[in-house]
C-alpha cells in the first residue's frame, strides 16, 4: 500500500473519536515502532490503531492518533458588569499561542448540568467568620442546585482537605454538611484546590440521559493565605487547568485601608481599597481558569457575591476548535478569544495542557 494511502486512513480514524466530554480533548502523537506491551490505564480514550502491512524482512510498525478539540466555555460583560448573551460565532476570533484558528463548534451554554465542588475553609484564622460562610454557601446551593441535574460536593480544608460529603442532589445533606462544620487548625489551600481537581473533579458522576457534557465548578471560600500545603500554588492551578475546573473565590480577609468607607455600593466585588497577599492568589486562581474573584466588603457581601456567581453560570458560551499540528507535548498552550465589539470584555480560562491529567499522591 502506498504511503498516501496509509496517511489517509489514519486521518479518517482519528476525525471518527471526537469526545464528547465539555473539557479538552488531546492531540495526535506517533508512538516509534516496539514490541506489542500491555498498556497502561490513562484517563482519556483513543482511536482505533491503523497498523501498515508488514514488508517482507521489515519490523511491523503502528501508527495511533487521538483527536485534537480544544472546548472552551467563556462569559461576555459589558463595562457595567452586565451579562451579554445575544452574540454570535461570527463575532469571535479564538487564537492558540497566538495563531487564528477555526471554530468549529459554538453555543450559548445556558442550561448544561454542573458539578460543582465547595471548598470552605475551616482554618483558624476564619473562625469569627465561619457561621456566616456555611450560611451564604447554602443558600448559594439552594440557588444553583436543580435536583435531578446538578450536583455537589463539600470539602472543607484546614490542616489537611476532606471531603465531607460526596456529590448529592439532596439540598438537605448538604446543609447539614455544611453546618456541622467547625474552625481550626492551618490552612492548606493548595493541597485541597489540587486534590479537588484531581479526584472529585476528574471523574464526577455523569448527568443523566443522552448528554454527557457538563460545567466542573470550584467554589473556594477562603483567605488565600496558605501556610501548609505539600502542593504548590503552580500544582494546584496546573492540576485545574488539566481538568478543565473553573475556580470561582470568595475572599473572607477583612483587612481593608478605610472599614467604614462604603462608596459604590452596587459593585460588591470591586470595593476593597487594598488586596493583601491572600487576595492576590485567590485573584490569580480564578483569573486563570476563566472564573471569577469577590472580595466583599463586608461577610454580609457573601450572599450577593454567591449570587453572581449563579448568574454567571447561566450566562455563558461554548466554542470549539482543532489546533493544527498539535502533538501530545505535556505543554501549556495559550487561549485568547476576542469579541468584535467595543467595550466588551471576554472572561475565559488561559490556556490548557496538551497531555492527559494524571493525579500522583504527594510524598509524606
Amino acid at each position: 500500500m502506498s504511503l498516501s494511502r496509509i496517511v489517509g486512513a489514519v486521518v479518517l480514524l482519528g476525525t471518527l473519536g471526537l469526545a464528547t466530554d465539555a473539557t479538552i480533548s488531546f492531540a495526535a502523537q506517533q508512538s516509534p515502532p516496539s514490541p506489542a506491551a500491555p498498556a497502561s490505564p490513562t484517563p482519556t480514550p483513543t482511536a482505533p490503531v491503523q497498523q501498515s502491512p508488514a514488508q517482507p524482512g521489515a519490523p511491523a510498525s503502528r501508527i495511533a492518533t487521538t483527536t485534537n478539540l480544544v472546548d472552551v466555555q467563556f462569559a461576555v460583560v459589558n463595562k457595567r458588569q452586565k451579562f451579554v448573551t445575544d452574540l454570535q460565532k461570527e463575532n469571535f476570533r479564538v487564537f492558540d499561542d497566538g495563531a487564528a484558528q477555526s471554530i468549529d463548534s459554538f453555543s450559548r451554554q445556558t442550561d448544561l448540568p454542573l458539578r460543582i465542588g465547595l471548598l470552605l475553609d475551616t482554618s483558624n484564622s476564619i473562625r469569627e467568620r465561619l457561621s456566616f460562610e456555611q450560611d451564604a454557601a447554602f443558600d448559594f446551593l439552594f440557588n444553583v442546585i436543580r435536583r435531578g441535574r446538578d450536583q455537589a460536593f463539600l470539602m472543607t480544608f484546614d490542616d489537611q482537605p476532606e471531603v465531607i460529603q460526596n456529590y448529592t442532589d439532596d439540598l438537605d445533606t448538604l446543609r447539614n454538611a455544611i453546618q456541622r462544620q467547625r474552625a481550626g487548625g492551618a490552612t492548606a489551600l493548595y493541597d485541597a484546590i489540587y486534590q479537588a481537581c484531581a479526584t472529585q473533579m476528574m471523574h464526577p458522576p455523569p448527568p443523566p440521559g443522552a448528554t454527557q457534557e457538563f460545567r466542573r465548578v470550584l467554589v473556594v471560600i477562603s483567605d488565600g493565605d496558605d501556610n501548609l500545603s505539600q502542593r504548590s500554588r503552580s500544582e494546584a492551578l496546573e492540576m485545574a487547568q488539566r481538568v478543565g475546573v473553573v475556580i470561582y473565590t470568595i475572599s473572607t480577609s477583612t483587612e481593608w485601608e478605610k472599614p467604614d468607607d462604603e462608596v459604590n455600593a452596587s459593585n460588591s466585588d470591586e470595593r476593597k481599597y487594598q488586596k493583601n497577599a491572600g487576595d492576590l492568589v485567590l485573584q490569580g486562581l480564578a483569573d486563570s481558569t476563566g472564573g471569577r474573584a469577590f472580595f466583599p466588603y463586608r461577610v454580609d457581601d457573601l450572599n450577593q457575591s454567591f449570587l453572581d456567581i449563579g448568574d454567571e453560570l447561566r450566562s455563558q458560551y461554548s466554542l470549539a476548535y482543532a489546533p493544527l499540528g498539535r502533538l501530545v507535548d505535556g505543554k501549556f498552550h495559550t487561549i485568547k478569544i476576542i469579541v468584535d465589539q467595543k467595550d466588551l470584555i471576554v472572561r475565559a480560562r488561559a490556556g490548557y495542557y496538551a497531555a492527559p491529567p494524571t493525579f500522583q499522591e504527594p510524598e509524606p
